[in-house]
């Protein structure tokens, strides 16, 4: 009797305790965990995955940006080039880091890619003339046709390379302008670069009339030239008979200099010459024009005045 009493109070005590349990807080709890076990756990791991990724996919995108450029300084020895070059790889190698690190999340990366290559498309034609300059200015700085400080001629004009950049050439006059001219105009046409070679030809044309005694004039410049000291003796220089015009006789002298003294030398010997020619009596004839009449001239006129 008095056992049947305790387990009729033992019910009693434990349906009091259900009564008292807080079914909320127990199913929140539940969910939580639930939540844990399907989404954070599996995912936690993809998390953590995907920064080890990032991280080490940074890390190799600047390595190998960096050996990229050592790559190119070493060969073409052009730091704005390898600069260049170490940007654009390391943002192209860190976009495909970012890609795979979404993609391991379980992100679905084909509509991204499809959306960063669409934005390319539309950036490269809305930029078409600036991208056109950029590549012109990247096969400059790759091929080199003239460097800085070199004086160079283009469809623009002439002056001396100041600043070669990516997207437009500087060049100073020689009166002190300063012209920028777009990479695509000067890649595409053609180039003349006076500073390239270490000597240069100078051609000069002397005019003497054709009483002049040849041989003599001819002596007086082959002495000019001998005696500036900044005249190349090799190559000898040329002195001949160029051509028989209507008014004189060309005289074609081809002396060699260095690059840097081509135009101190020109101005110098088409003094010197000139001077040497008057004291010898050489004359350096004007343009001559000869008129045959095949009537007499007043007969003309008052023939044409009386027919009106």
């Amino acid at each position: 009797m008095a056992e049947t009493t305790k387990v009729a109070e033992s019910n009693l005590t434990n349906s009091l305790d259900l009564q008292n349990v807080d079914w909320h807080s127990l199913f929140s709890q539940q969910q939580l965990l639930n939540f844990f076990n399907d989404w954070v756990v599996p995912y936690s791991l993809k998390i953590l995955l995907a920064i080890i990724i990032f991280l080490i996919g940074k890390r190799l995108a600047r390595f190998i940006s960096k050996l990229l450029a050592a790559m190119i300084n070493r060969t073409v020895k052009d730091e704005m080039l390898s600069e260049f070059v170490r940007s654009i790889s390391y943002f192209a190698l860190l976009l495909i880091v970012v890609i795979a690190a979404l993609s391991q999340l379980g992100i679905n990366t084909t509509s991204l890619v499809a959306l960063i290559g669409a934005a390319g498309l539309a950036i490269g034609l809305s930029l078409q003339n600036s991208l056109q300059n950029f590549a012109a200015g990247v096969m400059i700085l790759i091929f080199k046709p003239f460097r800085k400080g070199d004086f160079i001629e283009v469809a623009s004009g002439s002056g001396t390379v100041t600043q070669i950049g990516l997207l437009m050439l500087e060049l100073r006059t020689g009166d002190n302008k300063t012209v920028l001219v777009p990479n695509n105009q000067i890649f595409t046409q053609k180039i003349t670069n006076y500073s390239m070679n270490q000597t240069r030809r100078i051609d000069f044309i002397f005019d003497i009339s054709y009483e002049a005694d040849i041989a003599k004039a001819k002596e007086i410049i082959a002495r000019c030239l001998e005696e500036e000291p900044r005249i190349l003796k090799t190559p000898e220089p040329l002195i001949a008979v160029g051509a028989l015009a209507a008014s004189s006789v060309q005289l074609f002298v081809r002396p060699w200099v260095n690059t840097t003294d081509y135009w101190g030398v020109h101005f110098a010997i088409m003094e010197k010459i000139k001077l040497e020619f008057d004291k010898a009596g050489i004359d350096i004839p004007f343009n001559q024009l000869d008129i045959n009449l095949t009537s007499n001239p007043v007969e003309a006129i008052e023939k044409n005045s009386e027919q009106k």
